[in-house]
């Protein structure tokens, strides 16, 4: 394996005879911020657990941040942060009692914690939010406060499954300018993403379709290559020609 943030090869994962991850295989550079691309069930959830060490591969292996997606899987939850497309913390907490309890699972010391949480609060423009119950905030405030948890323990990889979803376009802009001075800090971004305008801020990106990768590159070289107005005709075009094919 070379020195990839993310490094994997003919990963998979079946449920039964249903392949929902098929021999998908790519690389990901340190302080890259990578678009994880594909319709509703193209299988691109499925894959981020398995490299997150929430799922065990049916086949093929790799490393995350260095460690063995098939052997060491404990390591690798420590070393990043994991926003899921659900909204993660306790509804009946405050943010605040949300990053404590965050806080002590990734191992902080309290003195730690508060460090790291007055740090963010301020980075991210908490402080107004922070001490109410977290099922009382806005959409936007609550993803903040998500994304605000899964940096406590400063990860070296962060994977986002659909981070802005449901938010309105203000806080998404804002949400990936954060995003991109963390990549300038050497924290390696993987993102899922339905917003193709969102998919044109990453370095490179990836499309999945039923399972496989059927496209990576970099977003206005792909545009270029494949003759399209922008992101979204090309992608549109591309898994219309693939349902099509598969009819």
């Amino acid at each position: 394996m070379n020195n990839h943030a993310v490094e994997i090869n003919d990963l998979s994962c079946h449920f039964g005879s249903f392949k929902a991850v098929d021999r998908i295989s790519l690389t990901v550079e340190q302080g890259e911020i990578f678009g994880f691309l594909g319709a509703n069930g193209a299988g691109k959830t499925t894959a981020i657990r398995m490299l997150c060490g929430l799922l065990i591969p049916s086949g093929g292996g790799g490393q995350v941040a260095g460690f063995d997606i098939l052997k060491q899987s404990e390591e690798i939850k420590k070393n990043i942060g994991y926003m899921s497309q659900k909204f993660s913390l306790y509804p009946d907490l405050t943010g605040r009692e949300n990053l404590n309890f965050y806080g002590a699972a990734y191992g902080l010391d309290k003195k730690q914690i508060l460090a790291r949480t007055e740090e963010l609060s301020n980075r991210l423009q908490l402080a107004e939010f922070i001490d109410r119950p977290t099922l009382s905030l806005p959409v936007g405030w609550r993803q903040r406060l998500a994304l605000a948890a899964s940096l406590l323990h400063k990860p070296k990889i962060l994977f986002l499954d659909e981070p802005t979803g449901g938010v309105d376009p203000v806080f998404r802009r804002k949400f990936w300018q954060i995003l991109y001075q963390l990549a300038e800090e050497g924290v390696t971004i993987f993102v899922t993403t339905h917003y193709m305008d969102e998919a044109a801020y990453c370095q490179r990106i990836s499309v999945m379709h039923r399972g496989q990768i059927i496209l990576r590159g970099k977003p206005y070289d792909l545009i270029e290559q494949h003759r399209a107005a922008n992101l979204e005709e090309l992608f549109i075009d591309l898994i219309r020609g693939r349902e099509n094919a598969d009819a």
